[in-house]
This record gives C-alpha cells, sequence and structure tokens, in this order.
C-alpha cells in the first residue's frame, strides 16, 4: 500500500510539472509611441495568476491600472476535453519624454511557482512637426504628397567589387491603406541578389522620418554583390495603393446615422509611388592578390581536417575543408588541395548552408576531397591556404593549414589497382550421344605428298608478318607511354571532350528549362575546358590570368572577348531574374561555337 500512496503521489507530482511546464507569461506594448499620447501595457499568463509584481517604470505615467479581464476556451479533439484560461493586467501609460526606453520584466505567481515575463523595449517619438508643406501638395480628395510614399535605402553607395550592400524598400503611411497592388522592384542588373526573408504578416511600427510620425513597414531587403568595377545605377522602385479617406458628409436621414457612423462616408483614392534610382560606384579589388586569392570578399575562417592519417592502399583518404564567414560565400571557389602523383582523385564534395539577414550572407561551405592510394609508402598533402578580401581592414589575408603525413600501408590488393577479367569466348563442351558422326560427302581436295608446307613462302610469311606487327606495336606502345607520362599534356587533349561532355549535360537542363543549374553546367565546362587546355588548375584560374594566357597561345582578341563575355553572363544570369528560353539557346549556342574556335586556334 505504501508502495501505491508514493506511486500515485509520485505521477501527481509529475503532471504538476508538466502542466507549469505549459504556463507562459508575457509582456506585450507598442515598440514606437508619439510623445503625450497614451498606450497599453499588458501582461499575460495562460493560467490563474496572483501576486503580480511590476517593476518600477520612471519614464513613464501610469494613468490607469492594472485592470484585469479574464477569458476561458475550451475545445474536445477526438473526444478530450482541454480548457485554457488567459489572465491579463491592463496599463495605460503615457510617455514623459522623449528617447528608448526599457521595462524590466515582471514576475507572477502561478500555483506556487514563480514566472517571469519578457523585457520590452520602447521608443517614444516627438511630435508632428507643423504640416503646412504638406498641406500644399494636397490635392481634392485629401491625399498629400507625404500621407504615403515609399523609399529606397542603401547601407553604402561607394564600396569594392563583391562587397555586400543592404537595400530596403520602406513603406511610410498616414492614411488607411484598402488595397496594395504588387510592386515592381528593380532587376539589380551588375549584382548578386540575395534576397531576405521577411515575415508574411509582420505589422507596421511607428516611426518618425523628417519630422513626422508615419506607419512604417519594410516590403523588402536584399544584399547585392557588385559583380563589376565602375557606376552600377539601381532603377526605380513602383508601388501602386489604395487609400482610405474621409469623403464628402452626407445627409443624415434617421437619428441613428449617428451611432453608426451613417452620415460620414470614405472613398477610395489610387496612388502611385515610386523610388528614385540609386547610383552605385563600385571600386576593383587592389593589386597584390596572393596566389591562392579565388575571388572570396568578406570576413572568413577556414578549418581543414583528414579523416585518417595511417591507411592502406586502396583506402580513401578524405580532407575536409570548412570556410565560415560573411560576405560572398556562395561564389567563394574550391581552395587547391595537392593530392601525391600516385592518388587516384575525385571530384570534391560541396555542401553549403547558408543564411541572408540584415547584416549580410554568412553561413558555411565544406568541401570534402577524396583521394585513394595505389602505393605503399609515405607521402605529404602540403598546407591548404586561402585567401580573401578583408573588407574591414580593406587589405588581403591569407588562412594556411598545417601540411597532412600519411603513412599507407600495403593493402590486401597489391601495389596497383586489382585487375578484373572477363572471358566470355570459352567453348562449351557438347556430348552428342551418338557413336557414329555424319560423313562429308561433298568434293575432297587431296593434298599431294610432295607439297610441304615447311620451308614455303607462306611458312616464312608466317613469320615474318607478326615480327613486322610486334615491331610497329613496340614503337607505338612507346609513344603512347610517353604521351601518358606528359600528364598536362593528356589534360589538354581531353580538354574538348570533357567539355563537350559537359555541354551535352547543360543542353538537357536547357530543355528541362533548370535555369540557376544549366548556367552552372555552362560555367562549370568552360572553367573546366580552359583549366586542362591552359594546364592551370581551377583554383588558380581568374578571368585576369586566363586573358594572359589565352593572349601569349596566339588566340585573337574577339574570341578572348567572347569567352570572357559567355562567363560574365553566366555568372549574372544565376542569380538574375528568370531569362527567356530563346536567351539561354542562344548562349548555349555561342558556347559550342566559341569551344570550337578555340580547338581551332590551340592545336597541341
Amino acid at each position: 500500500m505504501r508502495k501505491l500512496v508514493f506511486l500515485f503521489v509520485l505521477f501527481a507530482t509529475f503532471g504538476v510539472v508538466v502542466r507549469a511546464a505549459d504556463v507562459t507569461f508575457k509582456a506585450s506594448a507598442p515598440e514606437a509611441v508619439v510623445m503625450g499620447e497614451t498606450f497599453r501595457l499588458s501582461y499575460t499568463v495562460n493560467a490563474e495568476g496572483k501576486d503580480l509584481r511590476v517593476p518600477e517604470i520612471p519614464d513613464f505615467d501610469v494613468l490607469i491600472g492594472p485592470s484585469t479581464s479574464t477569458s476561458m476556451s475550451t475545445q474536445i479533439v477526438n473526444g478530450k476535453m482541454t480548457t485554457e484560461t488567459s489572465l491579463t493586467f491592463t496599463y495605460i501609460l503615457q510617455p514623459k519624454k522623449e528617447g528608448t526606453f526599457n521595462i524590466a520584466p515582471a514576475t507572477i505567481k502561478v500555483k506556487g511557482a514563480n514566472y517571469t515575463s519578457n523585457a520590452l523595449a520602447i521608443k517614444v517619438l516627438p511630435p508632428d512637426k507643423a504640416d503646412e508643406a504638406a498641406k500644399e501638395g494636397s490635392t481634392g480628395t485629401g491625399i498629400s504628397k507625404d500621407d504615403a510614399f515609399l523609399t529606397i535605402d542603401v547601407s553604402k553607395r561607394n564600396v569594392y567589387e563583391q562587397e555586400g550592400i543592404l537595400v530596403t524598400f520602406k513603406l511610410y503611411f498616414r492614411k488607411d491603406i484598402a488595397s496594395i497592388n504588387q510592386p515592381k522592384f528593380p532587376e539589380f542588373d551588375g549584382f548578386l541578389a540575395q534576397e531576405i526573408e521577411l515575415p508574411d504578416n509582420k505589422q507596421p511600427v511607428m516611426e518618425n522620418y523628417k519630422g513626422k510620425n508615419y506607419n512604417a513597414v519594410v516590403i523588402r531587403q536584399t544584399v547585392l554583390y557588385p559583380q563589376r568595377s565602375g557606376k552600377i545605377t539601381i532603377p526605380s522602385g513602383k508601388l501602386d495603393l489604395v487609400l482610405r479617406v474621409p469623403g464628402p458628409p452626407r445627409q443624415r436621414s434617421s437619428v441613428f446615422d449617428d451611432f453608426f457612423g451613417g452620415s460620414s462616408s470614405y472613398i477610395d483614392v489610387k496612388k502611385e509611388l515610386t523610388t528614385p534610382s540609386v547610383t552605385i560606384d563600385v571600386k576593383p579589388l587592389p593589386s597584390g592578390k596572393p596566389a591562392s586569392f579565388s575571388g572570396a570578399v568578406g570576413n572568413f575562417t577556414m578549418t581543414s581536417s583528414i579523416n585518417s592519417n595511417n591507411v592502406k592502399t586502396n583506402e580513401a583518404v578524405t580532407v575536409k575543408v570548412k570556410i565560415s564567414g560573411n560576405g560572398n560565400i556562395k561564389l567563394v571557389k574550391n581552395p587547391e588541395v595537392v593530392f601525391p602523383n600516385d592518388f587516384e582523385v575525385y571530384d570534391p564534395k560541396v555542401d553549403v548552408d547558408i543564411k541572408t539577414t540584415a547584416a549580410g550572407s554568412s553561413g558555411t561551405k565544406t568541401i570534402e576531397y577524396m583521394a585513394i592510394p595505389r602505393y605503399a609508402g609515405d607521402f605529404e598533402i602540403p598546407a591548404i591556404a586561402f585567401s580573401y578580401f578583408d573588407t574591414k581592414t580593406n587589405s588581403y589575408k591569407t588562412i594556411t593549414s598545417e601540411p597532412y603525413k600519411l603513412h599507407v600501408e600495403q593493402g590486401a590488393g597489391g601495389g596497383t589497382s586489382p585487375v578484373i577479367s572477363n572471358f566470355s569466348n570459352k567453348e562449351s563442351v557438347k556430348y552428342l550421344g551418338k557413336d557414329i558422326r555424319y560423313l562429308k560427302v561433298n568434293d575432297i581436295h587431296f593434298v599431294p605428298n610432295n607439297e610441304l608446307f615447311f620451308g614455303s613462302f607462306m611458312y616464312y610469311m608466317c613469320y615474318l608478318i607478326p615480327a613486322i606487327l610486334f615491331i610497329v606495336f613496340f614503337f607505338i606502345y612507346r609513344k603512347q607511354v610517353k604521351e601518358n607520362s606528359n600528364l598536362a599534356l593528356v589534360r589538354t587533349k581531353k580538354a574538348n571532350k570533357m567539355a563537350t561532355r559537359r555541354l551535352k549535360n547543360a543542353g538537357k537542363l536547357l530543355k528541362e528549362n533548370k535555369k540557376e543549374e544549366f548556367y552552372d553546367e555552362v560555367l562549370r565546362a568552360l572553367w573546366g575546358y580552359l583549366s586542362d587546355k591552359l594546364s592551370i588548375p581551377q583554383a588558380s584560374l581568374t578571368k585576369d590570368n586566363v586573358e594572359a594566357e589565352l593572349t601569349k597561345y596566339g588566340v585573337d582578341e574577339p574570341l578572348i572577348h567572347e569567352f570572357m563575355d559567355i562567363l560574365n553572363t553566366c555568372e549574372f544570369a544565376r542569380y538574375a531574374p528568370a531569362q527567356a528560353s530563346d536567351a539561354m539557346d542562344k548562349l548555349y549556342e555561342q558556347t559550342v561555337d566559341a569551344i570550337g574556335k578555340m580547338e581551332n586556334t590551340i592545336k597541341k
């Protein structure tokens, strides 16, 4: 019996704890108020609470409060009835002065336990200034130019190439809004645009703008990364809305019109709002770029790790590089990891996790490099270098990892890759089950005894022809081995083949109308082709050294510009608004034609 009583008390106590964990105590008030006006400060708890303790509020006068209101709701779900109680304590406050003031958390007791609310920050705005200028710009319908307008705010107007800037479109209004049409924002040509997700139910906040108080709401925020230097103009944005304003008074028809508002009328007035265009001055990145710099601009950190320093032949070695920070992280190229020559290297696996906020695009980019050693021995993977342009110090910085010592032991597969043979020309043995075979009855040709094969012409040719073929194949094989030992020459010869394969994949994506994947595949095809053709690692490729190398190989300047235009178009179009399909078709044909011309120009 004592055990049963103990278990009952334990379960009852656990139930109280679970119910207590569901208790919420919340404070709420407007984010901004106007000096001289009153507002509500409410504390709400979803249980029966008592002994409310509110902190001192020296910056506000308490006019009324606390007034208490209780609400109760009951619902039945799957035959189970639940009841929720909400208790609200309300104060009417009036600010004493302008500024931003904090209200400390309050406490309340619920079933013997204390709960604390959240703190609040309230901004007290100055009252409106004289509105004579607005009255001068008002129309016959009672709408002035200051009753509603759209602004564009740019965090910086003088930046470096690839440095992020924040663009904010904000709507200010003082009249009731009946409806808002879909806004038309600029396309941000010349920028990589990263949108900031705004809440769907974002409420307007009181804000003082040029001496007047407005309801303000942010309708779009975008982080832009300029892709070229020079002056880039952001065109005007446009927003159409309908404002509801009081109309002329109507004639009263009954004594109830005043009570129900029947003697007043409202009219809807359409208003078109536009923002001015903004010009951004984009400076090129300074000279003195490190060899490991590949276009990263912002503030970054890099870490690297290896799965094991002791492996066996034919076992995978994985080097993981993680780049974190704030900036154009989506465009950061993979750092170069140099594996020993005897390793079989695979394409890296890239995982990107990016979040865009008003502070910019931040997150991580994780690259996994995998290689397989084929021979035993002691090897070293050199240090990995990553360089970026620091926008805080306006200088280049390089992060270098430690080199990795790797000990490879002999595995079960031997020193080379296992060879799998498949012989399919073996003859099967059949048992006919008959003692006497079928006899051949057609014409028979007999060979005279004096016609011997030994010493005949065919006898000597059977020795001579294999000897000649052996010598020919020997020299061909030696030439092939010599060419294969030159990895740069092999990559150069296969450059067109690899580019053609990637362009076939791009053609499939074009038919499926997958815009971003199409432009990514075309970019990979071009950068891979140039890397193989010019024998330069992709991590070291930049537009500047590509132009210099192509000029060195005697490529015509129009063809070089054609390649550069294709690269720029792909980089811009991946993040620009949707492109027409004919533009993608034209780019695909232009890319195929440019690679064909390059093959005819550079012959190795």
